[in-house]
């Protein structure tokens, strides 16, 4: 009986984490519903799906995946802002493997994605047996990883043509982007193996408490490298879609600022950067947040030097109302003015 007092306590708690990231949402929704025109309208050409929702679902695939990722790596108490300079390298080795050996597609993926997680893991080899603090041995590659991807392209922005690589980021299937579909995947098969398996439990353990969590028998250890090789996995697959959407790789701005929207995307979705608990769920939404926002802003004609002050002073208020404190202050001043 106690066991499932706590499991719904649980529930509980995970879904009164969710109701302010998913009024954030809803809100910006209900502003384009108004002074949006034909924003909600979807039509259908060539049998493809078209409009702005699924533009919005289309355009957050790689903030999405590296946000899977970074949830991850964030309630093991790290952090990996190296992710950004991962889909660059990622982007770097897929389009010089077309434009200069005209490697076969199952080459092209397979090799930056292992790529990726010889650097994910190199950040975990950093953080869990060395003990440099996550920020700065993620900050390392952060700042290498740009200039590896520079040299692999030679300092140029490298173009291909290759239908089938091209696919992954603007083809469809069953009439939606191939990118919802990858996404859908890599989600799906995360939320399973955190939450239908021991997985996910010895992640919160190890953000809780790993001194605890060792003398319980948990591989401290083994989970960090596991969830910093996960994150660069996610990287590396943002990377090929961001290579396939534009035909090319381009080094110097291929995900260049994403770690931060990962990061904004972890924590406006619930979770807490000091470790524990965690929800993919929330992640998911908090990257919808930040797309839907950028999308309504250039929809708007919201000029582009102010566009990263409206979206930080949205981001701010939807803060403010997951801010307990903020909100029982509120209550407070307003109980007082009450006669």
């Amino acid at each position: 009986m106690s066991i499932n007092k706590t499991n719904h306590t649980i529930n509980n708690h995970g879904f009164v984490t969710l109701i302010w990231p998913l009024m954030g949402l809803a809100a910006i929704l209900l502003f384009n519903l108004f002074f949006t025109p034909n924003f909600f309208h979807i039509e259908i050409k060539d049998s493809h799906l078209y409009g702005s929702l699924i533009d919005i679902l289309n355009r957050a695939a790689p903030v999405i995946l590296i946000s899977i990722g970074m949830t991850l790596v964030i309630a093991t108490a790290g952090i990996d802002i190296s992710v950004g300079s991962v889909i660059a390298i990622s982007g770097a080795i897929a389009a010089s493997l077309i434009a200069k050996t005209g490697a076969p597609l199952l080459v092209v993926v397979t090799v930056p994605l292992l790529i990726s997680m010889i650097l994910g893991a190199w950040n975990g080899f950093l953080v869990s047996a060395i003990g440099v603090q996550p920020i700065i041995a993620s900050l390392i590659l952060m700042v290498a990883g740009r200039g590896i991807a520079q040299l692999i392209t030679d300092g140029q922005i490298v173009t291909f043509e290759n239908k089938a690589f091209e696919y992954i980021g603007n083809g469809f299937l069953f009439g939606i982007p191939f990118t919802i579909t990858i996404i859908a995947l890599v989600f799906g098969v995360t939320q399973t193996l955190t939450r239908k398996t021991a997985l996910g439990l010895f992640i919160e353990s190890v953000g809780c408490n790993p001194t605890a969590s060792r003398f319980s028998g948990i591989s401290v250890r083994s989970i960090k490298q596991v969830v910093y090789i996960f994150s660069g996995f996610c990287a590396g697959v943002a990377g090929l879609i961001a290579a396939a959407n534009i035909k090319g790789a381009d080094s110097n701005n291929a995900g260049d600022g994403l770690e931060l929207d990962a990061i904004l995307a972890v924590v406006i979705g619930g979770n807490s950067l000091d470790g524990g608990k965690f929800s993919l769920t929330g992640s998911l939404i908090g990257a919808l947040i930040i797309q839907s926002l950028t999308t309504t802003i250039l929809t708007r004609g919201v000029p582009v030097e102010v566009t990263r002050v409206v979206k930080a002073l949205v981001v701010v208020a939807v803060f403010l109302a997951q801010s307990e404190t903020f909100r029982n202050s509120i209550r407070a001043k307003f109980r007082r003015r009450t006669p």
